[in-house]
Formats: structure tokens, sequence, C-alpha cells
């Protein structure tokens, strides 16, 4: 930027090669001020154009200061919708919730209800269960109407000997007549045992299973 009557290198200008190459105001001040130094005394500055740079200048400060504030604002309310989340979250605890979710946790005893939700009916629904190094353990049939669906698996493997505790997980595999895939979204039923706070968001935990709070489809009991 060159100023009427200063030579370049006369002095060190305000760094331009700030990101967008917009200078704020204190290098318009910067500016303002060299200009004012360096004017020839012969051909001073005119008042009008003087007060057009002194406006121009309140005008930066003042979307300065409100942009300042706009970014403080916006971070006040983030950090109040966190602490707002974190505290309903703990209200959950003890629930029975439906998340989306294709992982569970086996305690050794009991049984496990599975649930899908088929966007149409299908002629064919195959449940597969898979422990923790992905083998196949069980293969079930389930129920082809459209909508939500549930099955149970009582925790046995293809011989119907009981499996051991741990991670489990299924997939739910539907067809129509014609042999064409069926959309399907897989679901678990369980209580809410806990909540934990990470850096990516806040998990519920469902059966010793981690689950995103983004995951919770509906609360089944109050």
């Amino acid at each position: 930027m060159m100023i009427p009557g200063v030579q370049s290198d006369e002095f060190s200008l305000p760094d331009a090669g700030k990101p967008g190459g917009i200078l704020d105001k204190d290098d318009f001040l910067k500016l303002l001020v060299m200009q004012l130094r360096h004017q020839d005394p012969l051909s001073p500055l005119e008042g009008t154009e003087f007060a057009a740079q002194l406006a121009h200048f309140s005008s930066v400060e003042q979307l300065s200061n409100i942009n300042s504030n706009l970014m403080f604002s916006l971070d006040a309310n983030y950090l109040l919708t966190q602490s707002i989340n974190n505290a309903l979250a703990t209200t959950f605890i003890g629930k029975e919730v439906r998340a989306s979710a294709d992982r569970f946790f086996y305690t050794g005893e009991g049984d496990v209800t599975l649930g899908y939700n088929l966007a149409n009916s299908a002629d064919t629904v195959v449940v597969k269960v898979y422990d923790e190094m992905g083998n196949l353990v069980k293969t079930l049939n389930g129920d082809g109407s459209k909508g939500e669906n549930a099955i149970t698996w009582d925790g046995t493997n293809e011989n119907n000997h009981k499996l051991d505790k741990g991670k489990y997980s299924f997939t739910v595999e539907a067809k129509d007549k014609g042999g064409a895939e069926i959309s399907v979204e897989q679901y678990i039923l369980g209580k809410v045992e806990g909540v934990r706070f990470k850096d990516n968001g806040t998990f519920f935990i469902i059966g010793g299973v981690e689950i995103a709070l983004s995951n919770i489809r509906e609360i089944l009991e109050g």
C-alpha cells in the first residue's frame, strides 16, 4: 500500500500477509499515523479526507469488536449447551432404551433381545450372531413383517451349547421373494448402566458396550 508523500522504504508497513489479506484495526491505525507523520507540509491532508479516514477507522474498529463479541457469545453458548446435554444425559441411567447398534454384551445367562426395522416386508430374514473374534456362532430365522421386529437369542451356539459371557455382534439379512435385499436398521434393547463423556461426544454404557448418544432412538421406560 502506498501513502501519498511517503517512500516505501521509510517505514515498515503492517503485515498484509494475514489470513485473507485483510488488515485489522491496529494495522489501519498504523497506516493513518504514518500518513499524518509523513504528509507533505506544503500539501497537508484535507480536513474532509482526514475525517473520512477517521470514520473508516471507527467502522473497522466497531466491526472488529462485533466479531470478537460474536465469537465469545458462540463459545459461551457451546459450553452452556454441552453442560446441559451432559447433565441431561445422566438422567438416562437406569432407563430402558432402543439404540441403533450391532454390538452387545452377553452376560452368560438368560436371553438377549435383538431388534431390527424392515423398510418393506421380507420373504426371508436371517439373523447371524458372531463372537468377539468374528466367528459365526448362531443363525436364526426372523420375522419378515414390515417395520419393527425383535428376535430372542438364548446365548447358545449351533450345537445348543451355552456360550461364555463377552462381546458379540449380529447382522440381519432380509430379502424379498425375488431375492432382492431389503433395507434393514439394526438395534439393541437394553438398560443404560452409565454415561461416559469423551472428546468426540457423549456415550451411554448399555450392556457393557459404549453407544453414542446420537444412536439412541427411543426411551422405552420412564
